[in-house]
C-alpha cells in the first residue's frame, strides 16, 4: 500500500456545510471520503478530456499530413489502377 499523505483545506463555513450535505445525500461515511473520491474522479475526468484534446490534435496533423503530401501509390493499387482504366 502506497504511504498516506495529508491535505488541508480552508473553505467558507456554508460550501463546507454543503459538501456535508452531498455526502451524505450521496451516502459517503464522511466528509473526506466525498471530497476525495469526487476530487479524484474530476481529476480522471480532467486528464481524459486533456488526452482526447491532445490525440484529436494528433489525428488533424496526420490527416492534414496526407492530404499535402500523399504517398505514392504501392504496386497493389497502380495494378488496380490500370486494370480499372482497361
Amino acid at each position: 500500500m502506497s504511504k498516506m499523505e495529508r491535505f488541508d483545506a480552508r473553505l467558507p463555513a456554508e460550501q463546507k456545510e454543503l459538501f456535508i450535505k452531498a455526502a451524505a445525500v450521496a451516502g459517503y461515511k464522511n466528509l473526506s471520503d466525498f471530497i476525495i473520491k469526487t476530487a479524484q474522479e474530476k481529476a480522471q475526468k480532467i486528464i481524459e478530456e486533456e488526452q482526447i484534446i491532445r490525440l484529436m490534435e494528433e489525428d488533424k496533423k496526420i490527416f492534414v499530413e496526407a492530404l499535402l503530401n500523399p504517398a505514392a501509390p504501392n504496386q497493389k493499387l497502380a495494378k488496380a489502377a490500370a486494370k480499372f482504366k482497361k
